[in-house]
């Protein structure tokens, strides 16, 4: 069903939804359908930009292993990947390998349609989930700052009359990168069971005379789901896990992302990425969240079809974890970690990376992975070459107070 973000004082449940959320997700709904069809930019391409946001801090060292660092395999002790053996690590090059639950990420690298950026992350420097992610979807340099995200800004920012300008926001409450005053559009993806289309129809028809207002915001959910979910594949299954809630998020935004007149902005978010026990190496609990992780990119891939070309899909996550593991097989929380970008239109084929080492002396605070790339001149180079912000506006509205942050360029072909 459509949603759109509430204020701070209203719950949004996965029971339900408020009248108001509902009357809201309708008129958002509308402001995308009566948008411009003409979607094309001048130079002919119609870009997709999607952000998939990891919450609870990925372990980049375990996802994309330095596996050329001679410090790398005694820090990371029993959870780290090797480049031979059961479960053996994917290379990326001779220095780096891909954790072996991503065999479709592995696959669009080697077609250079997908890239890493290693010991990167944002200015934040504690190691709080709550700020962190503040400041990852914020885009400001501390936590609370504002009630927007640096994704909204840049929709709203983009140049009028060449683009559909709506955002979709993906999942029961839309995510602060993707609030603000330009328009968004909510889908929940279909992993609880939905009620059947005739018992909507009968409250559709019920509140029509009742309340057209909230009947419309209905019926205009509908369509939504229609689209985002038109088959059986889009159906929960029976203990279906987080690894399949991850496919049919992707799927549903695609669809829906695929269409001429639809949104070609998105977030998603990801949740259970806090690994402190039990983390697991190249099996185990971090190995289920990748697979489900390498599921939705490729369902992103497989539907959008020819709209693959020209999209940028970045992962991101608000830091990364401790480069040594604790006594209880996981890691704790850190700072440098990795981005990751894929689609038909990224520069791939590659690790970006000036990499700092793992020695003692090298570790952020003696601790952490240091980062030497800041994300947010990762986004500003995908934004400013593939969506066609400028810079001014990348540094004073995007990324307020980040003019000293220049954009990564070569990101996008």
């Amino acid at each position: 069903m459509a949603n759109i973000p509430m204020d701070c004082c209203e719950s949004h449940t996965a029971r339900g939804v408020s009248r108001r959320a509902l009357l809201m997700g309708g008129a958002t709904f509308a402001a995308w359908a009566y948008l411009p069809k003409f979607a094309r930019a001048k130079d002919g391409r119609d870009p997709r930009f999607v952000t998939i946001i990891l919450r609870g801090a990925l372990d980049g060292l375990a996802t994309v292993a330095p596996v050329g660092d001679p410090d790398y395999a005694d820090l990371h002790g029993a959870i780290a990947l090797t480049r031979d053996g059961p479960h053996a690590a994917i290379p990326l090059d001779s220095f780096f390998a891909l954790h072996p639950s991503m065999p479709e990420f592995a696959r669009m690298y080697k077609d250079k349609k997908a890239a890493v950026v290693h010991a990167v992350a944002t200015g934040y420097r504690e190691r709080s989930h709550f700020d962190g992610q503040d400041v990852l979807e914020s885009g400001f340099p501390g936590p609370g700052r504002v009630q927007s995200g640096w994704l909204n800004r840049a929709l709203e920012a983009l140049p009028r009359g060449e683009r559909v300008t709506s955002g979709l926001a993906v999942g029961p409450t839309t995510p602060l990168v993707l609030r603000g005053a330009a328009p968004t559009v909510g889908w929940v993806p279909p992993t609880l069971p939905q009620t059947a289309d005739d018992t909507a129809m009968r409250l559709i028809n019920l509140y029509t005379h009742r309340d057209p207002a909230l009947a419309s915001a209905l019926s205009q959910g509908l369509q939504i789901d229609k689209i985002a979910a038109y088959d059986d594949g889009m159906k929960p299954k029976p203990g279906m896990n987080g690894v399949g809630a991850m496919r049919l998020a992707a799927k549903g935004a695609a669809r829906l992302m695929a269409a001429d007149d639809g949104p070609r902005i998105a977030a998603l978010a990801f949740d259970g990425w806090d690994t402190h026990a039990n983390e697991g190496g190249p099996v185990g609990r971090l190995a289920q969240l990748l697979s489900g992780l390498d599921g939705a990119l490729a369902e992103f891939e497989s539907t959008l079809g020819e709209r693959w070309k020209d999209t940028v899909i970045v992962v991101a996550t608000e830091f990364g974890r401790t480069a040594r593991i604790n006594g209880t097989s996981g890691t704790d929380h850190g700072t440098g970690t990795i981005a990751l970008l894929a689609g038909g239109a990224v520069n791939g084929g590659r690790v970006i990376s000036d990499w700092p080492g793992l020695k003692l002396a090298n570790l952020h605070e003696g601790r952490d992975l240091k980062p030497t790339t800041d994300l947010r001149g990762v986004i500003k180079g995908v934004l400013r070459d593939h969506l066609g912000l400028g810079d001014r506006v990348l540094a004073d509205t995007v990324f307020p107070d980040s003019a000293g942050v220049k954009a990564t360029g070569g990101l996008v072909v």
